[in-house]
């Protein structure tokens, strides 16, 4: 999906009719939160979209750093927090694409619902990224659609959705060769997650940033 396309989708679409914005953190992100027992740090919400992940756990005490595509999605990120009286640092940055920009270092990264959006020429980059974002030892979940899940046509790892967007559907032991070269992977596992309209099957993958020393 180009940042056009992502624009149009948060310019013309009711917030609530959007698939993957939420009002309420999920589970499986809270889970990890109490189960890692990760309190009070920085965290990078990685395809922030609007920022209510990230107006969440601001009010749970971390410090946000949230990044998206989409300009719009940034700047209603922003006025939210603002009308909220929360404080967060929001920026439109393309992850999948080299950058020069000295970003914040964060102990935490996730990314929900948004590497399913990320075709596999650029998981490499987006990857690289990430790991440049984290702290030493710094943690990362990445959830996104497996391959098994049932809806966008059922088959394929290409597919529609009603809203225009092509995703594309992974399987544990892709994510397994992606993650391995910079990554100790805590936790790999397909689970279900709630959707707007029906469940979907999704990979969830628990990594940890790999020394450098």
């Amino acid at each position: 999906m180009d940042a056009t396309q992502l624009n149009h989708i948060y310019k013309t679409i009711p917030e609530d009719k959007i698939p993957w914005v939420m009002d309420h953190l999920p589970n499986c992100l809270l889970e990890v939160l109490n189960k890692q027992d990760i309190k009070a740090c920085k965290i990078a919400d990685l395809g922030c979209g609007i920022g209510t992940y990230s107006l969440y756990l601001a009010r749970l005490g971390f410090d946000i750093f949230g990044i998206d595509y989409s300009e719009v999605a940034i700047e209603k990120a922003k006025q939210i927090f603002k009308l909220n009286q929360m404080k967060g640092e929001f920026i439109t940055l393309d992850l999948t694409q080299k950058t020069e920009r000295i970003l914040p270092v964060s102990d935490f990264a996730f990314d929900y619902e948004v590497l399913h959006h990320i075709f596999p020429k650029d998981r490499v980059q987006y990857f690289k990224n990430v790991f440049d974002l984290l702290s030493d030892n710094g943690m990362y979940l990445s959830v996104c659609f497996s391959e098994d899940d049932k809806c966008f046509g059922g088959e394929g790892k290409f597919r529609k959705t009603p809203l225009g967007t092509t995703l594309y559907f992974s399987n544990e032991n892709e994510i397994r060769q992606l993650s391995s070269p910079l990554f100790e992977i805590l936790e790999l596992k397909t689970i279900d997650i709630p959707g707007k309209r029906d469940s979907h099957k999704a990979i969830y993958c628990l990594m940890q940033k790999k020394s450098t020393t």
